[in-house]
């Protein structure tokens, strides 16, 4: 390694070694190879498997000479279940993260489970060229938990992705799941990241809790979560809106295997921001407004207009919140920190000064984090009254 405080990152607990600062030893060596790293003046920092073709050069497993093997696999990925088990009752939940990557010290790797159907992720060509050995390790786990597919999505950005099948029978199109009781459909086949946004599993339920004989309005509504939760807990109406005329079926999908009728509530295909100004000159006013758009910052270039983004998305979402109301606001940008986004939610951007902050949550319990690891901390879900 090249510096210092490159090492002393690693050694505090960062998982990533950049690729500028490596000064030499990955020439020759292939993605997912374990390899040794160590600081400056050569002392062992741990070890890794290599991403050669990555801006991320090493994501490191461990501290010092201990080996990246077998068993250390079935160690790591033993205790995320025996987590996951412990955290989810299981005729309640049955869709949850089981591997978060770094954050369950595995770095490169994520696995959600739905029901009986397990979703591989790889981030990164080291962490696919070792998919194979994490899947061995864990598959005695997740058949515990009542696995018994598992799947690899895998697709080029911006292409269809497709399932490899791993163990079992093949994933069907669309599975339905249990989110704190309440039944929801997701589609693996279309369906963005693993088929759902399970990070987002504990706000849905918050949302839920704040919706009670309120008129709600789901804001880039996506497969509906927020939109079913608030009406299972007894909102009065619900409007979802989202430019995918697709994720609208899902969603009523999901409301139909609640029992709830999805035409009882509102499905608006549109652009969120236009919906929002015809709202606007129709004086129009919700009771909950949920904001939960894509990320606006995919990289820290982006941050000043993504920011600028979320003060007039935020703005807008305002004008049409009624006295009294509830504005539940989200991002997802993991370059913009928590105390920048609620810069995009203060009196002067809002253009009231009736509104205080009542709480931030991140990601559930099942999105474990590291100290050192910021990085991971990109969920902010924050809730204004």
């Amino acid at each position: 390694m090249r510096s210092q405080r490159a090492a002393e990152s690693l050694r505090r607990g960062h998982p990533w070694l950049w690729r500028d600062a490596v000064a030499r030893g990955l020439d020759g060596v292939g993605p997912g190879e374990e390899v040794q790293v160590s600081g400056p003046d050569g002392a062992p920092v741990g070890c890794g498997l290599a991403d050669p073709a990555s801006t991320i050069a090493v994501r490191l497993w461990t501290h010092g000479r201990s080996p990246v093997d077998a068993e250390l696999l079935r160690e790591r990925t033993a205790a995320a279940c025996a987590l996951r088990a412990r955290l989810f009752e299981q005729a309640e939940t049955n869709a949850y993260r089981v591997l978060h990557g770094e954050g369950d010290r595995t770095p490169g790797f994520v696995v959600d489970r739905y029901d009986h159907v397990a979703v591989l992720r790889t981030d990164g060509d080291g962490a696919t060229a070792r998919a194979a050995d994490v899947v061995a390790a864990l598959t005695p786990a997740l058949e515990s938990l009542g696995v018994s597919t598992i799947v690899h999505r895998v697709g080029l950005k911006g292409q269809q992705p497709r399932f490899e099948l791993l163990r079992g029978d093949p994933a069907p199109d669309k599975v339905t799941v249990r989110e704190h009781g309440v039944p929801f459909v997701v589609d693996l086949a279309r369906g963005q990241k693993t088929g759902a946004f399970l990070d987002q599993r504990e706000n849905r339920r918050r949302v839920g809790e704040l919706a009670s004989g309120a008129r709600v309005l789901n804001l880039f509504s996506y497969a509906g979560g927020f939109s079913l939760h608030a009406a299972a807990r007894g909102a009065r109406h619900v409007t979802s809106v989202d430019v995918a005329a697709a994720a609208h079926a899902t969603a009523q999908a999901s409301f139909r295997a609640a029992g709830l009728d999805p035409h009882a509530h509102a499905f608006v295909t549109a652009d969120v921001f236009a919906f929002l100004e015809a709202a606007r000159k129709k004086r129009e006013t919700w009771d909950l407004v949920v904001s939960d758009p894509p990320s606006f910052a995919p990289s820290e270039k982006s941050v000043p207009r993504a920011l600028a983004a979320y003060r007039t998305l935020h703005q807008a979402c305002a004008a049409v919140l009624a006295p009294g109301g509830v504005l539940c606001a989200a991002s997802c940008s993991s370059h913009v920190d928590e105390t920048a986004f609620l810069s995009t939610l203060d009196d002067a951007t809002l253009e009231r000064g009736d509104l205080r902050l009542l709480e931030v949550h991140g990601a559930g319990p099942d999105h474990p984090t590291l100290p050192a690891f910021p990085e991971g901390r990109y969920l902010k879900f924050a809730v204004l009254a």
